[in-house]
């Protein structure tokens, strides 16, 4: 004998609050396409000509910034000779983007055994430039050559590099040299792989800084780019600049982090403090 199929009736809910919460959903759509969120989405996402990315590292050296995490380990055991200097000088220390000065504290270390001074930027974590940044850090740059009685030398990783060639721009007679560690200030923007973090972090594209700035322009001040082959984060072209764009490039053999505490690194800057121009106090 066949048993009767009972179908079970799934419960409806009644039309007002069907209207009701088919209102809601639209409303949140909207919410979430005039929101900023729906903005960082789309620059992340955006389209672009696959040459506006060229030169920028390949995977494997990406994947070759790993390679800090062995960093705690491998420093115990590291031993730097760090010579005391004769021309000793105010460094302020500009980080990369989405970094904190904590991130280069090893490096502001070795240059403090070497009888220099160092003092942090003052804006935290770097989020990205706009207006109100610079006017701080003019400031600022204000407040140390004044304190220190002769012009200070900007020490910039990555983004933190750009800041301290538009900052040498603006206050040139502040600025003692310009030190640049794997910052792209040369060719394309996109040639990189975080430009899209960064436009989605910073709500802003590449090619349009909150900002007015010619990247590519000499500051008018001696300015040394670092910059390195192995470097998995930005074109090594674009760290290094073409002739014109900046006085000296010196090549090493870091991770686009390892900018941060490798002792090549580390010597190669001390070298370049010691070799700054005196001025008369």
């Amino acid at each position: 004998m066949i048993q009767p199929r009972i179908a079970l009736e799934r419960p409806r809910l009644p039309a007002p609050l069907l209207g009701a919460a088919a209102s809601v959903g639209t409303q949140v759509r909207q919410a979430y396409v005039a929101s900023g969120l729906a903005r960082r989405v789309a620059l992340a996402r955006e389209v672009i000509p696959q040459e506006r990315e060229a030169g920028k590292p390949r995977l494997g050296r990406l994947l070759g910034e790993a390679q800090a995490l062995l960093e705690p380990v491998r420093r115990p055991r590291r031993k730097l000779d760090i010579p005391a200097t004769s021309n000793p000088q105010m460094v302020m220390i500009l980080p990369g983007f989405a970094t904190h000065p904590v991130r280069m504290r090893y490096l502001a270390h070795q240059l403090e055994a070497a009888g220099h001074s160092t003092k942090r930027w003052g804006l935290g974590f770097n989020w990205g430039p706009d207006e109100e940044k610079f006017q701080f850090l003019e400031l600022r740059l204000a407040d140390l050559h004044a304190r220190h009685g002769r012009p200070v030398v900007l020490l910039g990783w990555s983004l933190g590099g750009l800041f301290a060639r538009e900052l040498a721009k603006r206050q040139p007679d502040a600025v003692a040299k310009v030190i640049t560690m794997g910052s792209p200030f040369s060719g394309s923007p996109r040639a990189n792989n975080v430009w899209r973090a960064y436009q989605f972090i910073t709500g802003h594209s590449v090619d349009a800084p909150p900002i007015a700035a010619d990247l590519a322009a000499k500051p008018p001040v001696e300015t040394v780019a670092l910059w390195s082959a192995n470097d998995g984060v930005i074109a090594p072209r674009c760290a290094a600049g073409r002739p014109g764009e900046r006085d000296r490039a010196i090549a090493l053999r870091c991770t686009h982090i390892g900018f941060t505490y490798d002792p090549q690194v580390i010597m190669t800057v001390l070298a370049e403090l010691e070799s700054t121009r005196r001025h008369a106090p």
